[in-house]
C-alpha cells in the first residue's frame, strides 16, 4: 500500500465512510468538479454522483445551514469551507442551531454534522486565509473541535468524527497537508475523539500542543534528545473537549509544561490548557507553566507568517528557560 499525505488520507476516510454509509454527503465550494482547493474532494463526484457530492455557491451562511437541516432529518453532511477564515458567515448557524440542536429538542433531534476547513498558517496567503481562531468554536457547549496532525491521524479521527451523533468541527492544518506520508490502512478503523495521544514519552518535560505545531515541538525533541533530555510530546487532538487527565498525568510525571500553538496567545486553547494545569495539577509543578504562541495580531502577510509562527527556536528557547527555572 503506497504512503500518503494528511490531504489523501482526509480525501481516504471521506472514501471510505460514503462507501459505507449512503447518507454520507460531502458538499462545499468548488469541492465537486474541482475536487476543492486543495484536492481533498479529488475523485469523489466521480465515484459517488450528483446527488451525494456537489458545489454549493461562495455562501458559506448557505452551506451551515443546509448543513444544519440535512443532519437534523438524518442524513450526515460534511461540508467544506474553503479556508477558516471564510467560516464567519456561517458562524450563526454552527453556534445558534448546529450546537444546539440536542439541548434544544431535549435529545429528540442530534446534529450529526462534520464542518470542514483548512485553516492556519504558512502558505503564505492574504487575509482570511491563515486563520487560527479554533477558541472561538472551543467555547461553544455543543460543539466538539478536532484538529489532526498526521495522515493516519486525520484519517482516523474524521472516521470517528462522521460516525458522531454530534456536532464537529474538523480542522485541517493546511502546512502539513503534505509535509510527510505515512502508511494509512483503509480499514475503516476510527480513532477515539477526546482523546490526547502521547507521541513520544519522556521524563523531564512534557510539550503540548496539536495541530501543524506538531512538526516544529517533535523536532525540537529531538535536538534535545540528542543533548541527553528526555521530553514528553502530546498531540491534544481534540481541543474540545479537552483530555486534561493525559496532560495532568504526564506533569505529575515531568513537573514541567510547556504549551505551544500558532493561534493567538490571549483567551486561547493554550489558556484554558495552563487554567486546568493551575487548578489540577500545581503541586505537581516544579516551574511555572510557559506558552509559545502567535502574537496578538492578525497573522501577517506572506514573508512574515514564519516570525509569527512559533519556530524551533522559540520552542526551545521556552524549553531551556522552564528546565533551567
Amino acid at each position: 500500500m503506497p504512503e500518503i499525505t494528511l490531504v489523501e488520507a482526509v480525501t481516504q476516510a471521506l472514501a471510505y465512510e460514503m462507501g459505507a454509509d449512503n447518507n454520507v454527503v460531502v458538499f462545499g465550494e468548488d469541492i465537486a468538479l474541482n475536487g476543492g482547493v486543495f484536492r481533498a474532494t479529488d475523485g469523489l463526484h466521480a465515484k459517488f454522483g450528483d446527488d451525494r457530492v456537489f458545489d454549493t455557491p461562495l455562501a458559506e451562511n448557505l452551506i451551515a445551514g443546509i448543513t444544519v437541516g440535512m443532519a437534523a432529518q438524518g442524513l450526515k453532511p460534511v461540508a467544506e469551507f474553503q479556508f477558516m477564515g471564510f467560516i464567519y458567515p456561517g458562524f450563526n448557524q454552527i453556534v445558534c442551531h448546529a450546537a444546539r440542536m440536542r439541548n434544544r429538542t431535549r435529545g429528540r433531534l442530534s446534529c450529526p454534522a462534520v464542518f470542514r476547513a483548512p485553516y492556519g498558517g504558512g502558505i503564505r496567503a492574504p487575509e482570511h486565509h491563515s486563520e487560527s481562531t479554533e477558541a472561538l468554536f472551543a467555547h461553544i457547549p455543543g460543539l466538539r473541535v478536532v484538529i489532526p496532525s498526521s495522515p493516519a491521524r486525520a484519517y482516523g479521527l474524521l472516521l470517528a468524527a462522521i460516525r458522531d451523533p454530534d456536532p464537529v468541527m474538523f480542522l485541517e492544518p493546511k502546512r502539513i497537508y503534505r509535509h510527510v506520508k505515512q502508511d494509512v490502512p483503509d480499514n475503516g478503523e476510527a480513532l477515539p475523539l477526546d482523546t490526547a495521544f502521547v507521541l513520544r514519552e519522556g521524563n523531564d518535560i512534557t510539550l503540548v500542543t496539536w495541530g501543524a505545531m506538531i512538526k516544529e515541538t517533535l523536532a525540537v525533541a529531538d535536538q534535545l534528545t540528542n543533548e541527553g533530555l528526555s521530553v514528553e510530546v502530546i498531540d491534544v487532538a481534540t481541543v474540545k473537549p479537552l483530555d486534561m487527565d493525559t496532560i495532568l498525568q504526564s506533569i505529575a510525571k515531568t513537573g514541567r509544561c510547556v504549551i505551544i500553538q500558532e493561534a493567538v496567545k490571549t483567551c486561547s486553547v493554550g489558556s484554558e490548557i495552563a487554567a486546568n494545569i493551575a487548578e489540577k495539577g500545581l503541586f505537581d509543578l516544579h516551574a511555572p507553566v510557559k506558552r509559545v504562541t502567535g502574537f496578538d495580531t492578525t497573522m501577517p502577510y506572506f514573508k512574515l507568517e514564519y516570525d509569527y509562527i512559533p519556530s524551533e527556536a522559540r520552542i526551545k528557547q521556552a524549553v531551556m528557560e522552564t528546565l533551567e527555572y
